[in-house]
Formats: C-alpha cells, structure tokens, sequence
C-alpha cells in the first residue's frame, strides 16, 4: 500500500494548498530514531548546545518572512500574531542557551567522606545526565512555540537530548520549513541532521512512543490523545517519563466587590482574554464565576457589547470548527442555560464568539451540567451567576485540574481587607499551576519563575513546558561514589575546571569561589 500523502490545508477555504510529505512508516519512525541516537554524542558539549540554540534563533529570525507566510496560510492565525509568536520563540531558544552556559541545572553536588556521621557517608557526588532521544508531539494552536522549534525541542536540545518531533497535521508545511532551518543551525556547529528528526502520521507518532529507543516525550494537545499516549507510554516494556499538555478550563472567580467596583472593566478584560486567537489559547478562561446582583449584571452587559462586537474567525481547521459548533449547540441547550451572545458557525468556514450563562447551582448537585465544566476549543465561555460563597466553593471543589485559576479581587480585597483575597487564593491554588490576581490568563511569559503545568488533566507531570526549569524533565541524576578522580566526569571534580555552580560539602560555590 503507497504510504498516506500529507497535504497542506488552507484553513479559510478548506481547500488543500500542496502535498508536504508521506505519512512515515514504522521503518521510517525507526531509521529517525536511531539517527536521533547516533547524534547524541555531538550534543554533549554544553558550548555546542548553546551555540546551535543561539544559531538556531537567529537563522529562525532570518527565514521570518517565509515562515510567517507559510504557517499564515496553514493556521489562519494572522502575520502579526505569527510574528509575535516566532520572535517568542527565538526568545526562548536563546533563553536555554544562558540556562546552557550557566550550567546550574545540571544540580552538581559533592560530599566528601565524613567517618563522623551517624551512618558514615562516603564520598559522593551527584549530578544530571541527558534522559536521550525525546519525542516531541507539537501543538496545533501555536505552529512555532508549542510546535518544532518549542519548548519542548529548546528544553531537550538544552539538555543534550537529540529530539524526533511529530509534526502536527494542521502545519505541516511549517514543520517542514522549520526543521530545515534548525539543521542548517545544527550543521553550522557540526551537529548531525538526526539530532533534529521529523515524521509526519497519526500512526508515526503512535511507534514512536513505543520505539525502545526513545527515554521521554512532550505532547501539547487534547485530553484524548494525550491520554492514549500516556497510556502507551506507560505500557511499553520499559515506562518512560510522558510529559503531556491535555486540557484545561481555566477558571475565574470575580467576586462580589470585585464586580460593584469595576464590573465593566472586567467584562471587556474578559470579552478579550476569551476571544484571543479565536479562543484558541490553552488557557483561555473556560469558566467565569460572576455574582449574581447589579455589579454582576454590569459585567455581563459590557462582556456582551464586546463580544457582540468581535468580529468571526477561523479556526485552525475544519474539524475543530465542527466539534466548537456541535459542542457550543449542546451546551446551549441544557436546562437553565442562556447565551446573551449565541456562539457558533459564522460562516461556512467561520465561527462567532459568544458565551452561555448558567446558575451556579447546576452546576453541582444531582442533576449538574457536568457538560459545562470541559472545555470546549474555540471562542466561548460559560458565566455562572453565584448567589453566596457556599456556591463558588462549591463549583470549584467539582474541577479538575488547571493550567491557570484566577481571582478578580476589589481594592480593599487586593489589600487583605477582611481575608477574602487570601481565601480565594487558598481554594485556587491547590486548582492550577499559576494562580492569577486582576489579570487574565492568556498569555505566557517565558521567565525564569514560570510555570506551564497543573494538576491532572491539565498535565501529566508537575513539570512545566514553559520557563527555565522544562530542562528538568528531560535529565536524570546519577551519583557517584567513592569514584577515582580521574574517572570523574569534569563536572564532578573537585578542581571545578568547568567552572559551573554547585554545592560543595554543603557549601553553595560559583566557579571555584565559595559563596
């Protein structure tokens, strides 16, 4: 049988654009990955990591035009927002190169023998090695930073990891042109064409988290396929570590001084977070917690004018225009529930933003439109009208796990007037990975302090995808003990020749210099 054609698909007509590749076979997945492993030695040197992640932002920032167009025109997603997202990118790829240089995240610690302790303690000296090859699953809604040159690619590159990505099937053009800018980056620093592989099929992506070879995987995508792949991932003769993004609601809780104070800011603040690339944002705010009463009802008469206003989009692909535009019908037609804006189609290759409302109530109890409380991809959210604090605490204690919770507090609240604001935080926090004040999730700052991650489902670890410490998933400690200085890794000596941060007999030390 001829292998499956992968064509490019212009998601404003449906039409496709051109034939990209083949879908990969189990062979074609295998040759990737043992040319993946055979690159890894060339990925060794902490000099030539940061190097590649460095050339690799700047060739990336050359091929800008190019690169825009093309995933432009497989996305829908618009040059501005395009470019934004590419320079984010090589931000990010930059960003690992310092983390690369600095050397803290291999964790060297060293302990010299002490007879004295209470056991004896031998001398030990620990830090981290590479996991191997990764598989990277690449997002649909972000075709640069959660995709081939993301950051699951830079964390790995990063970490001396040699990465076979799975290009998602709504970019593949992109993908395409993107790996071949990175391997001209690798190439410029003797680093091997197989330190960056890329196969193209549902059923490539299954072998290739069953390939023997390959030590961890990173997915950002749907609750579904991130769950099969877990689960395969967890299934195989020797379990590796699954990173994955699966979903996320994202919830918001606006309280009652809140809304009285400045309801109308925050019905625009939310109208803009909600319909932000055509709601296609992993944390766009899925479900909104608003009181009921005159401030409430001010917020929904301003969400309702700018949603109103919001022009229809198109999404990244015709099969998630149909499931929005079913899912958005189902809801709308539960018991109790109202859309002061109707969302739905727009046009034949369109959808129109809106949002449904609903007593909180049933949202819990016998009878509770479990419905309401899954996310649902595209540009809708659900208001639920609160009538006391019984009603929040008890929506919240129905979720799952987030990416984001947030918190629209009043002034005084803001201040810890009264202990309000500190209470909500207390019931958000165990929700999320990042909890939110006065602002709107949408939007992820790549920084030290970051954290891209939550409880289940919104992922599968309590690592982050995003911010300095996504190196973390893809290394693993090893020690040693009473080990010749001579067999000594350089990391591990006690002369630190490389000149890196560590912890030396319980001493923190940088570059030799004890701090």
């Amino acid at each position: 049988m001829a292998a499956a054609p992968v064509w490019s698909v212009d998601p404003r007509t449906g039409k496709q654009r051109e034939q990209v590749a083949v879908e990969a076979t189990a062979d074609e997945v295998d040759r990737a990955v043992r040319a993946a492993r055979a690159a890894a030695p060339a990925l060794a040197g902490r000099a030539t990591r940061a190097a590649f992640l460095r050339t690799a932002a700047e060739l990336l920032e050359e091929a800008r035009g190019p690169l825009v167009e093309a995933a432009d025109a497989e996305t829908a997603l618009g040059p501005v927002r395009l470019t934004g997202e590419l320079a984010r990118t090589c931000y990010q790829l930059r960003s690992f190169a310092d983390i690369v240089d600095e050397g803290a995240f291999l964790g060297v610690v060293i302990d010299h023998p002490d007879d004295t302790a209470t056991p004896p303690v031998p001398d030990l000296r620990r830090y981290k090695i590479p996991l191997g090859v990764v598989a990277v699953y690449a997002a649909s809604n972000f075709p640069f930073a959660f995709s081939v040159p993301g950051g699951d690619t830079a964390s790995a590159l990063a970490a001396g990891c040699p990465v076979v990505v799975k290009a998602h099937p709504d970019h593949p053009a992109t993908s395409e042109l993107v790996a071949t800018v990175l391997r001209r980056a690798a190439a410029r620093h003797g680093v091997p064409d197989g330190a960056l592989g890329l196969v193209h099929g549902f059923d490539a992506g299954v072998e290739l988290v069953r390939h023997p070879l390959v030590s961890g995987a990173g997915f950002t995508g749907s609750v579904r396929g991130g769950r099969a792949l877990f689960d395969a991932a967890a299934a195989r003769p020797v379990p590796i570590p699954f990173h994955g993004e699966l979903g996320s609601l994202n919830p918001v809780v606006v309280t009652e001084a809140a809304a009285a104070e400045r309801g109308e800011q925050i019905g625009a603040g939310l109208a803009g977070s909600m319909t932000l690339g055509v709601g296609q944002f992993c944390v766009k705010p899925g479900l909104v917690l608003v009181p009921e009463g005159a401030g409430g009802d001010r917020l929904v008469k301003s969400l309702t004018e700018a949603v109103s206003n919001t022009e229809a989009g198109v999404l990244l692909d015709h099969r998630m225009r149909d499931t929005f535009v079913a899912g958005v019908r189902e809801r709308a037609g539960l018991p109790d529930v109202d859309t002061p804006v109707t969302p739905g189609a727009g046009g034949e290759h369109t959808v129109g933003a809106g949002f449904l409302t609903v007593p909180a109530a049933r949202l819990t109890g016998e009878g509770a439109h479990d419905l309401l409380l899954e996310e649902c991809f595209g540009p809708v959210t659900v208001v639920a009208r609160y009538t006391d604090d019984t009603e929040i605490t008890a929506v919240l204690g129905r979720l799952p796990g987030n990416l984001t919770a947030t918190v629209q507090l009043s002034s005084d609240e803001a201040a810890g007037a009264g202990g309000r604001g500190a209470a909500l935080l207390a019931e958000l926090t165990p929700l999320a990975g990042r909890v939110l004040v006065d602002g709107w999730p949408t939007g992820v700052a790549v920084a030290p302090a970051q954290h891209h991650g939550g409880p289940y489902p919104a992922t599968t670890s309590t690592s982050t995808s995003v911010g300095g410490t996504a190196i973390e998933r893809w290394l693993r400690p090893v020690a040693y003990q009473n080990t010749p200085e001579a067999l000594l890794p350089p990391e591990l000596r006690d002369a630190n020749p490389l000149g890196l941060p560590r912890r030396y007999d319980g001493r923190p030390e940088h570059g030799g210099a004890v701090r």
